[in-house]
């Protein structure tokens, strides 16, 4: 088997492979800064969330008390919260809590949307849709 041999001489004769191996680092360490730099003006770290109350997510259809630790454990203690948690995020959530969670699969698609009535207050709004969620549709 024959090693890969790469020619890095110049056209005169000269050795170039130090030159451009030089520059490639340059480079390299360049972006590294323009990236760390980057971060630092648009994408440092996040904003703290404020410490919001823990309230009673229960009262969305839906979520009993061990759908609302699986919740509480991994942030969401608020209806704030669960109105801006994507679906995917429950999805997953449920997914990885294991087959006894496995009848709640499905079962995301409303839950930001009633929690988003229960953050707004619209909790007649929330108890009619509720009525109908418990109808089987």
């Amino acid at each position: 088997m024959k090693l890969l041999l790469i020619n890095t001489t110049a056209c005169d004769g000269s050795n170039v492979f130090w030159s451009w191996f030089l520059w490639l680092l340059a480079a390299f360490l360049l972006g590294l800064l323009l990236g760390w730099l980057l971060k630092q003006i648009f994408g440092g770290s996040p904003a703290p969330e404020v410490d919001e109350p823990k309230q009673d997510l229960t009262k969305i259809e839906g979520i009993g008390p061990k759908i609302e630790g699986l919740l509480n454990a991994k942030g969401i203690q608020s209806y704030r919260q669960l109105s801006n948690a994507s679906h995917r995020f429950l999805e997953a959530m449920i997914t990885e809590a294991g087959p006894s969670f496995a009848t709640h699969r499905g079962m995301t698609n409303t839950w930001s949307a009633q929690a988003k009535l229960a953050e707004l207050g619209e909790w007649d709004e929330l108890l009619k849709w509720q009525d109908v969620l418990k109808g089987g549709m």
